[in-house]
């Protein structure tokens, strides 16, 4: 006779949120993670531009290295056709742009991205230590944002204030960046 085994129901997956907890102050700057926010990838042709800037009540930028804000709601200009739409209001771009009839893509990557904010009078100077683009606020005013690298790893860098900066990179690489900047920020503060 054959005996019964019961099998326990395995405990539920819980997401923990990468670098959950860190932060760093150094002489002249600090890293702090920033809060989970809303991100589509969006790419359109000109056309569509109008009816997607209105669903997403923010216009899409057409100047490269150019941004624009409202009502907690970013959009990056990363290329011709392709913007990164931040959303930290707790609202869903996603189904803003689902409701347009117009040609386009967009793409959740919420949980793709995480945000490390850099501050201090020695940001620029600790994301210089791995990032060749110019940071001076003539080169680089407030507002303006860019797909670049940071040693190894592509980010998206956006100018937030004079001495503040949004740094957007992947989930799977956001231990590198961080820890990057946390030694570039020692370097900075010597």
């Amino acid at each position: 006779m054959a005996k019964a085994i019961k099998i326990a129901a395995p405990a539920p997956a819980e997401r923990r949120a990468a670098l959950a907890g860190q932060e760093l102050s150094a002489a002249g700057v600090t890293l702090a993670v920033l809060p989970p926010a809303e991100r589509i990838s969006l790419r359109a042709p000109d056309a569509s531009i109008a009816a997607l800037s209105k669903a997403l009540g923010v216009t899409l930028p057409r100047k490269p290295k150019t941004s624009a804000s409202r009502a907690g709601r970013t959009a990056l200009w990363l290329g011709p056709d392709e913007w990164l739409v931040i959303d930290e209001a707790e609202k869903d771009p996603l189904a803003d742009c689902a409701k347009v009839t117009v040609l386009h893509s967009a793409v959740g990557i919420s949980h793709r991205n995480v945000a490390i904010s850099v501050t201090g009078p020695a940001a620029a100077t600790t994301i210089n230590s791995g990032c060749p683009q110019d940071l001076s606020l003539g080169a680089f005013p407030v507002g303006a944002a860019s797909r670049t690298i940071l040693g190894k790893v592509e980010i998206v860098l956006l100018r937030t204030a004079a001495d503040t900066f949004r740094v957007e990179c992947w989930r799977s690489f956001s231990d590198y960046v961080f820890t990057f900047l946390s030694e570039a920020a020692g370097d900075a503060a010597a």
